[in-house]
């Protein structure tokens, strides 16, 4: 027996490791299949309208039932479903999610029908025959599949790839198995469309072309702008086929064609359409197969496509195991461990919706249509074209979120919007339906997104061109800018009343936007997008213009009032209520007086100070009494459950007082959003939302357009590791989390203590580790400092090269010409030896700023920008501080750049900073360091 004090000596050692075990999250305990976590039911309710049906990330093919509530004209909601209505007339190959106005594309509705065919479907206006009921208690749907049993009788599987749909369709014994093509109905109508049964290849092909996206609302869209073509082939015999158009049913017939038309008002009318239907031969077994392929090119590629992705032979169960599959590899890309078994489920689902859009949209072959109706083919560095941009809504964080995980395919999506834009006569339409442009909603959020996601990393695109195309479109003003066509959704301008714009600094209230004060901030959110992609490409003449023009905000807000306000051309304020939503697309000047994300501490300054800021914060978020006012609390408080208002919890980390966005986002998740049918609070906008819950659940989200920095509240999980496609991981974790813990208590980011309540771009590029105490009591200090806020972009004029001229050293020097002097002479143009160059073994670089400042921003400028090869840009790098010029502080860890300027927010307090090349060019084999100017802003 061992002697008390050994034992009490263990007991002691036992006591420290599991003390100092308690401060590592677990790290074996991540969901082990997230696919299995998603529920495809939550937001089908209420007004999430999401879709529950079949697909695969980013698919081109969304199989999912279309619901009626007994009228053939109307979905019930757009998106084609709704929990609350149990009757479907019709399972369609294409879907959005949470769209708005009357839904759009539901093509080619397939209705599986135990009985005989023996009038028009398209007569049946009612849904009273070709339609079933069903009950949600036998109803499944998750990442990649979909079923239902109808009270018919009839049993629905579907699954998909990216470019078809799999079905498996089981009759009940007894009743003729019928299957109705319905391929006119898509979920607003068609202007045409053709059906053809080949009874000996057991197959059933076909088109519709259809468009009419928010038609109803405005002449503009009630027009056509995309045809899809689809064939699908069966694993069993035809017994019988016939078809329909309008009112008359030909038995025996296998040929239609006929679209509903958009009728007078933009609904289709009832009795108009056309399709066929056919019945098997059931004699080998009750379960017939389908496979589907589409394409909006061409029958001939709709085949390929399905030859080339679900050939014959291919089982409904190994498409089902691979759209799995195919799920757990994009949803794994964040692995996350804690939480409850419901917040893992609304986790995953929400990350689901997220990745559904924009869709693929070029077929296997590369081929796409383009805006201007003509068949291109996807090259360079493109993996295949994206359509279906909602970007109104995405550009404030789904792209972000989308390329953070997956950079290769948000270049892709940017390179697409470019090659719109190209096809389009230059104009980067705002809200892109398949091949068409619908103009709905404001501003101009191409030009945001495509800047956000080379920031986060998507740069594999032609850049350059996106930069001279969106410049173009930004300052040259067309008719269609001067014109009040669609107004007010669908304003056909990519930039309203430019002319004005351009002249007194603002949109006003007689120009043709919907909304001039709205409109003003939504176009200074692109303008500084330009100037971002402009910086990071070395052109700093567009970059400073840019930034400037950012800065039109001011000229909306009213001082008097202290709101952004609608103000006419003359300059005269117009009548003023900060709960109307006069001047502004879905919300309130209360709403979106807070929507300059870039420069925030200006926007406060403008308020009043900080100070003032947070207590207006207090009022939005809260009623009089004290309550909570997240959503539908009036036009004075927040909506979190739309766009213009989502941004608006991170805004304390700018005011000193980061608990309260720690405490408000908490709120948001733990009370708005839910594993229910009604989980999302409002339209998702193609994942827009969705990509919000995601961000927040994490902790995290982007600071602006443009930028890569992440705004800090705190994770509702233990610990979450992001694996980004270029090979970075991220990982975050939180001792102490939980559902009712969210506040930060202190943090180390890479092992270093730091009080900031934001996290920098290079966590992008190199990846890293943010270790976080949470408790459920706030630390009111922690980032409380104003040297912890986080940056904001004002012109380039308010703030000073701390760095010009200023004394510098180096280890070495590639040539005499070329010494550390040349890197802060404040030019970049006196030749290729107008830079400090070094191939000496450390390769460092440093300058004494005279005496200790304040220096919230860093901007290097390295050979690219200079007019050397971009090969030769400093890829690995890191950047140091130091008061002393002897204990110095990491504050920039760049790895992976690729771009010729690169700009990183620091904030810290420093005399002296350093450069250390760790890699000094692309290849990564060595080289020479060249730094063509080093600059450092207050």
């Amino acid at each position: 027996m061992r002697s008390k004090p050994l034992k009490c000596a263990l007991a002691a050692v036992v006591a420290l490791a599991a003390a100092q075990l308690s401060q590592v999250p677990p790290a074996a305990a991540a969901v082990a299949d997230p696919a299995a976590t998603v529920n495809t039911l939550i937001g089908s309710a209420n007004s999430g309208e999401t879709f529950p049906g079949a697909d695969t990330p980013f698919g081109m093919v969304q199989w999912s039932p279309e619901n009626t509530r007994g009228d053939q004209t109307r979905t019930p909601q757009p998106g084609g479903y709704d929990y609350n209505v149990t009757k479907v007339r019709g399972f369609s190959l294409t879907h959005m999610s949470g769209t708005g106005c009357a839904g759009g594309s539901g093509d080619v509705p397939f209705l599986p029908y135990a009985g005989n065919v023996t009038s028009s479907p398209s007569s049946d206006s009612s849904d009273a025959t070709y339609a079933s009921t069903f009950s949600h208690s036998n109803e499944t749907g998750t990442a990649g599949y979909y079923r239902v049993g109808l009270d018919s009788g009839v049993n629905v599987e579907l699954s998909a790839t990216t470019r078809t749909g799999a079905g498996r369709f089981t009759y009940p014994t007894g009743k003729t198995a019928s299957l109705l093509v319905r391929t006119s109905n898509s979920e607003v109508g068609s202007s045409a469309a053709q059906t053809t049964v080949d009874t000996a290849n057991r197959a059933i092909s076909g088109s519709v072309t259809s468009g009419n996206f928010c038609g109803y609302i405005n002449t503009e869209d009630r027009r056509s702008y995309y045809t899809l073509y689809f064939y699908a082939a069966f694993d069993k015999p035809f017994a019988s086929t016939g078809t329909w158009q309008d009112g008359a049913l030909t038995a025996g017939s296998t040929s239609s064609s006929g679209g509903t038309t958009y009728g007078t008002a933009g609904w289709p009318p009832a009795g108009k359409g056309s399709g066929a239907y056919v019945s098997f031969d059931t004699s080998s077994g009750q379960a017939v197969g389908v496979r589907v392929g589409i394409s909006y090119v061409s029958a001939a590629n709709a085949k390929a496509n399905l030859d080339a992705e679900n050939p014959a032979g291919t089982t409904f169960d190994t498409v089902r195991q691979r759209a799995h599959d195919a799920w757990n590899t994009e949803l794994g890309r964040v692995a996350i461990t804690g939480g409850t078994t419901a917040q893992q489920q609304t986790f995953y689902t929400a990350l689901y919706h997220s990745l559904l859009h924009p869709n693929v949209f070029s077929d296997v072959n590369g081929q796409y249509k383009g805006m201007d109706q003509a068949t291109h083919t996807v090259s360079g560095a493109q993996h295949a074209q994206y359509a279906n941009f909602s970007g109104w809504d995405v550009y404030r964080d789904q792209v972000q979120l989308v390329t953070l995980l997956r950079p290769d395919i948000g270049a892709d999506i940017a390179q697409s919007l470019l090659n719109q834009a190209a096809q389009n006569g230059g104009v980067w339409d705002r809200w892109t339906h398949n091949q068409g442009g619908t103009h709905v909603m404001t501003g101009d959020p191409g030009h945001a997104a495509v800047a956000s996601i080379y920031a986060f990393g998507g740069t594999t695109f032609d850049a350059s061109g996106a930069l001279t195309s969106m410049v173009h479109a930004a300052t040259t003003v067309t008719a269609a800018d001067l014109s009040r066509t669609g107004w007010n959704v669908m304003v056909v301008g990519e930039r309203p009343s430019l002319d004005k714009y351009l002249q007194i600094g603002y949109v006003p209230s007689d120009g043709n936007a919907w909304g001039g004060a709205g409109e003003t901030l939504e176009d200074v959110s692109a303008d500084f997008g330009i100037s971002q992609l402009a910086a990071r490409l070395g052109d700093s003449t567009t970059a400073n213009q840019f930034l400037a023009r950012a800065q039109n905000w001011r000229n909306v807000f009213n001082p008097g009032t202290g709101y952004i306000q609608q103000r006419n051309a003359a300059g005269a304020w117009q009548s003023f209520d900060p709960a109307s939503s006069d001047g502004f697309a879905e919300g309130s000047a209360a709403q979106y007086t807070w929507m300059v994300p870039f420069n925030v501490n200006g926007l406060f300054a403008k308020m009043g100070g900080q100070a003032t800021a947070a207590s207006r914060l207090d009022s939005f978020f809260h009623n009089t009494d004290g309550s909570w006012a997240l959503s539908k609390a009036g036009g004075t408080h927040s909506d979190l459950a739309n766009e213009p208002s989502i941004g608006t919890p991170w805004l304390y980390d700018f005011a000193g007082q980061p608990y309260k966005t720690q405490q408000t986002v908490r709120q948001v998740v733990n009370t708005l959003w839910s594993n229910a049918p009604g989980g999302i609070p409002g339209q998702d906008d193609l994942g827009a939302m969705s990509a919000w819950y995601v961000f927040a659940a994490m902790g995290v989200y982007p600071l602006s357009p443009g930028r890569g920095e992440l705004l800090l509240a705190s994770p509702l999980f233990t610990q979450v590791v992001v694996h980004r496609g270029n090979g970075a991981t991220i990982t975050v974790n939180a001792t102490g989390a939980g559902t009712n813990a969210p506040y930060i208590q202190s943090m180390n980011l890479n092992g270093a203590a730091s009080t900031r309540p934001w996290l920098p771009e290079s966590l992008l590029s190199a990846g890293g580790t943010v270790d976080l105490t949470l408790g459920t009591t706030a630390n009111t200090s922690w980032g409380s400092a104003a040297a912890d806020a986080p940056p904001s972009f004002d012109t380039a004029a308010t703030s000073t090269n701390l760095a010009l001229n200023q004394p510098a050293t180096a280890d070495s020097s590639c040539n005499a010409n070329e010494g550390p002097a040349k890197a802060v002479n404040g030019s970049v143009s006196g030749g290729t030896s107008d830079k400090w160059c070094s191939t000496g073994a450390s390769r460092w670089w440093r300058v004494d700023l005279g005496a200790t400042k304040t220096v919230r921003t860093i901007t290097i400028r390295h050979a690219g920008a200079g007019g050397e090869s971009a090969a030769w840009n400093t890829r690995d790098y890191d950047v140091q501080a130091s008061t002393d010029g002897t204990t110095w502080t990491t504050v920039v860890q760049a790895r992976a750049n690729t771009a010729s300027v690169t700009t990183h927010a620091v904030n810290v307090s420093a005399r002296y900073l350093r450069l250390n090349v760790v890699t000094a060019e692309q290849s990564g084999t060595g080289g020479a360091a060249r730094i063509y100017e080093f600059e450092a802003y207050s």
